[in-house]
């Protein structure tokens, strides 16, 4: 998770997006198989789009075939849960893992999604429904929070 937030501070600060980092393992090995962070790539992209961008790129795939590619093991670290619903139009990171099928068995992540841009978050139980599990990481929160929500309008109290 280290690793991911430190990622994660890489992506410019904005009021409309949070930082966020993240990463692809074979957990079998410990290999990481791909990073991303909010923004890295073309377009409004969140860190694990990017992730899947990049790791379609070095297999020649489209990004919907990775599924077949990915190792057996495979786990996604993101400090920030993974959205279920995008305001740009994109396709929402969760929809993104699913349609990987069985690929991703096991996300870890630094903090559920604050609900300022798109309320309630349902990926996870979306998520867990499909049989991944959804692990958050305790302990690094508030450091999370602070790199992810870097450029935000403070609200009036």
């Amino acid at each position: 998770m280290r690793q991911a937030l430190n990622l994660a501070r890489k992506s410019p600060s904005k009021p409309t997006n949070y930082r966020v980092g993240a990463l692809i393992v074979d957990v079998k090995n410990g290999s990481i198989l791909a990073t991303g962070y909010t923004l890295e790539c073309e377009g409004n992209t969140h860190a694990e789009q990017s992730c899947f961008i990049k790791l379609a790129n070095e297999y020649n795939i489209s990004e919907e075939e990775l599924g077949k590619v990915l190792p057996e093991e495979t786990a996604l670290y993101t400090t920030v849960e993974p959205c279920f619903k995008r305001l740009s139009g994109n396709l929402p990171c969760v929809q993104r893992i699913l349609r990987l099928g069985k690929a991703i068995k096991t996300i870890y992540v630094g903090v559920k999604e604050p609900e300022k841009f798109v309320g309630q978050n349902t990926g996870r139980k979306q998520l867990e429904d499909a049989g991944i599990k959804v692990v958050l990481i305790e302990g690094m929160e508030k450091e999370i929070l602070e790199v992810a929500t870097a450029g935000h309008i403070p609200e009036e109290g």
